[in-house]
């Protein structure tokens, strides 16, 4: 059997497929549309299952600097590995349990700055990524269109689409500081739109919406009647301490809010599924409706125990924080040795950067697949929408052991100058074309065009 990880495009063709579907393939943000490690495992020739023994999902660390998917490696916290192992019983597994328990929801609601009450209140959902879908499904018709960033984190325009929506996309670049522009949005606003997703801090810059125009988001949710969802999910990790953050539903500005977040990213605890969704009780208890008819079984009863930890431990943040400032540092040494490669913007919050290499003469892609090849895992930014698809990568900063930081520095410059040379470049175009869709295809001429 082959691992899914090397399965094709025909392969994965399903002979019966609705709208959503047909149109969840032909987006950026379907599972196989944009350049994977499924992809560089296969320009390169190498065995999936090597990389990846007995179908697992992670890289080995002893061997491979991880900096593309998102989660703290500076996780779990200790303190919620303990809980974990405390709550193992046969009266934990042998129920079905609750969406959250009372603490973890009472703990759950301070992270979103919010007391639970008649105007606030907290559901459970596995991870940030199902509350964001719980939330578009209450409020988006077919047809129905939402704004999100551009570019932002990748689930979200598939969300809507698998309810039915339209992603209206926002162009995030200098001339907006970097974050979505309230005034940018009010012009793509239409009849048809019924909700604005904001990503903050932004993925994958790592900046943050300023209050004024959180305040400005919430001024033209009321006019419009649109719904806001506010994922924080990488808000808990400050870079900068010194810049002032806050979610909508604490900022007190529209009840037409709601937050999302997960203990996946920020923890390290990707693996519990437990995430957050915070808002008006009607709205979000009729979410938790939307998610017993979809999956009737809750978050797990164990699980639940370790975040309750992790959201406690504000040691192991603080120390989080230190580790990814001290590698963001150790990167921007790095990069003063690799001419037409630059930090994109230096990040406020959260766990990760970009970086731009449109000055080295290689695209993304390109980049991506010589590093692999020097056992480094980047995130290209095809996978995170049009804005910088071909020019940014997404780096993880969590490592707290100095190897990474160090093979990476030791690698660059030599992955640099082979993706300049267009040693990967015919690979890297054929493989776009044979995805099959008009999106892959524009990104494989833009990546042809600098030969």
């Amino acid at each position: 059997m082959s691992s899914v990880l090397t399965w094709t495009e025909e392969r994965q063709q399903p002979r019966i497929a609705s709208e959503r579907l047909r149109r969840l393939r032909a987006s950026h943000h379907a599972m196989w549309n944009y350049l994977t490690y499924r992809d560089a495992i296969t320009v390169l020739g190498l065995d999936a299952a090597d990389i990846y023994p007995a179908g697992a999902t992670r890289l080995d660390p002893r061997q491979w600097a991880d900096l593309g998917w998102l989660t703290c490696f500076c996780g779990p916290p200790a303190s919620a590995v303990r809980a974990m192992r405390d709550a193992v019983s046969a009266e934990a597994l042998n129920q079905y349990t609750p969406d959250l328990i009372e603490p973890l929801r009472d703990a759950a609601a301070a992270q979103f700055g919010c007391a639970r009450g008649d105007a606030f209140e907290v559901v459970g959902a596995e991870g940030a990524q199902a509350a964001l879908a719980l939330a578009l499904m209450a409020c988006v018709d077919p047809g129905d269109e939402v704004i999100v960033s551009d570019p932002g984190y990748f689930h979200i325009p598939s969300a809507i689409i698998a309810a039915g929506g339209v992603p209206v996309s926002v162009a995030i670049h200098a001339d907006n500081g970097f974050r979505l522009d309230p005034d940018a949005v009010s012009h793509v606003v239409s009849p048809r739109t019924r909700a604005i997703c904001i990503v903050d801090p932004v993925n994958p810059y790592g900046t943050i919406q300023t209050h004024d125009e959180l305040q400005a988001l919430a001024d033209l949710a009321e006019r419009h009647d649109l719904l806001l969802v506010h994922d924080v999910t990488h808000a808990p990790l400050a870079l900068d301490s010194d810049t002032a953050f806050s979610t909508l539903p604490a900022l007190g500005a529209t009840d037409r809010s709601v937050a999302v977040m997960s203990v996946s990213h920020c923890y390290g605890m990707a693996g519990a599924r437990i995430g957050f969704l915070g808002g008006a009780p009607g709205f979000v208890r009729g979410c938790l409706q939307l998610k017993a008819a979809l999956t009737r079984l809750n978050t797990n009863l164990i699980a639940q125990h370790g975040a309750l930890a992790a959201l406690a431990d504000g040691d192991y943040l603080a120390a989080a924080a230190r580790t990814i400032t001290e590698n963001l540092a150790h990167l921007e040494q790095t990069l003063t040795s690799v001419p037409g490669a630059r930090l994109v913007v230096r990040p406020q919050r959260g766990l990760a950067c970009a970086v731009d290499v449109s000055g080295t003469g290689a695209s993304a892609q390109e980049l991506m697949i010589a590093l692999f090849a020097r056992r480094v895992a980047v995130y290209p930014a095809d996978g995170l929408g049009e804005t910088g698809a071909a020019t940014t990568i997404r780096l993880n900063l969590s490592r707290p052991d100095p190897w990474a930081m160090e093979h990476l520095r030791e690698v660059l410059p030599d992955a640099v100058a082979e993706s300049a040379s267009g040693r990967w470049r015919g690979a890297v175009v054929s493989l776009l074309e044979r995805k099959g869709t008009a999106r892959a295809d524009a990104l494989a001429r833009r990546i042809r065009s600098l030969a």
